[in-house]
């Protein structure tokens, strides 16, 4: 088992700086401009259209660098690398460690929907928001895994915890703690990313180690994995999980979205779909987040834009890769590519956090918050 401390030290750096060297090769301009246009005429599917409004420093953020992002009714919560940033009637008021939160860099956010409370992961713990107040879980004063908390999801009276040195849940009814490693559930490696929790299942995400699901009526546990092996090469077409190293998973309408730094996938609990830049439109197969709209549609976070996939066509929404300009493109069931005008684009194509308000999306990157405010 490889040291976590040094896997932490990765990740770090990882998310400071482009991943283009550790990803399958992604698109380039030249790639893109290779790919098959629609011809004149031809009718082009209709996918979403937005205007981006774009968030940094020079307009309230406490930070550019945007782990992560909360849809909270009006509020619209940013989890940056310099405090919790909460955006209300248009004005930005930022947490930090003098207010009681863990640490001032926020990888993750979860709405408990029954109390409105808020709850943060850190680099250093775990912060519960309430009414204006924090409260702060670490090693030391709890049960937490580990005080790096990449991800975080409530579901009924629990919190479930991805933590750098494995999971754990937090019984809010009991104040109990439950903790899940190598140990007790099948996971190889404890690196844990992601968590999406359900009534009837809980999906996490392990660095490694694929995709872990935890049935709550049994309290049983599975493990999804790369029939391939760790490997970059797709050997078996949709015979399964596209890679072992999973960075995110969305449980929606008893539909799996899972996100890898090799692609993606999509489980309905009999059959996999897989998803690389060569047979679909993502922008790029390094996929940072995935957040599942329903049982056909999802938008994908990677390093080379947003991308929506409406369960036959694609769109991809980002500064250009050629000189920057905003650019949409949506690609058709053919892989017919068709370019879009638009006039606004998300901040940066390195997308980290992905939410909903509404029709609207809200976009964390590595440069900034974006608003995609949809239009007619």
């Amino acid at each position: 088992m490889e040291n976590p401390s040094v896997k932490l030290v990765a990740m770090v750096v990882l998310l400071g700086a482009s991943a283009a060297a550790m990803a399958a090769p992604p698109e380039t301009a030249k790639t893109a401009a290779a790919r098959p246009r629609a011809a004149v005429g031809a009718a082009v599917p209709k996918m979403p259209r937005f205007r981006f409004e774009n968030f940094t420093t020079e307009n309230g953020l406490p930070d550019n660098h945007v782990f992560s992002v909360l849809v909270d009714g009006g509020r619209i919560w940013a989890g940056t690398e310099n405090g919790l940033a909460v955006y209300e009637d248009r004005k930005w008021k930022t947490y930090t460690t003098a207010d009681g939160l863990a640490h001032r860099a926020v990888l993750s956010l979860a709405l408990d929907k029954k109390t409105g409370d808020v709850w943060a992961g850190t680099m250093g713990g775990l912060s519960h928001i309430s009414a204006g107040r924090i409260e702060s879980f670490n090693q030391l004063n709890s049960g937490l895994s580990n005080d790096v908390v990449y991800g975080v999801a409530v579901e009924g009276e629990h919190v479930w915890v991805a933590t750098a040195a494995g999971a754990c849940m937090l019984d809010l009814h009991t104040g109990q703690w439950s903790l899940y490693n190598e140990r007790n559930t099948p996971m190889n490696e404890i690196w844990v990313y992601s968590v999406s929790a359900k009534a009837d299942k809980v999906y996490y995400a392990v660095w490694g180690s694929g995709l872990l699901e935890y049935t709550q009526a049994t309290g049983k546990w599975d493990k999804y994995d790369d029939p391939d092996g760790e490997t970059e090469m797709v050997l078996f077409k949709d015979q399964g999980l596209i890679h072992e190293i999973v960075t995110s998973v969305s449980y929606v309408d008893n539909i799996v979205w899972a996100a890898t730094y090799f692609g993606d996938s999509r489980y309905d609990g009999r059959y996999w779909h897989n998803f690389l830049t060569k047979d679909s439109g993502l922008p790029s197969n390094f996929t940072n987040t995935v957040k599942g709209v329903d049982a056909n549609r999802a938008w994908f976070g990677t390093d080379k834009g947003l991308a929506y996939y409406d369960g036959t066509n694609w769109a991809v929404y980002r500064p250009s890769l050629k000189d920057g300009k905003p650019e949409m493109t949506v690609r058709d069931a053919a892989g017919k590519v068709t370019e879009v005008a638009v006039a606004t684009a998300p901040a940066h194509n390195y997308v980290l956090g992905i939410d909903f308000q509404g029709q609207d999306i809200w976009v964390a990157t590595a440069k900034g918050l974006s608003h995609g405010i949809r239009q007619p």
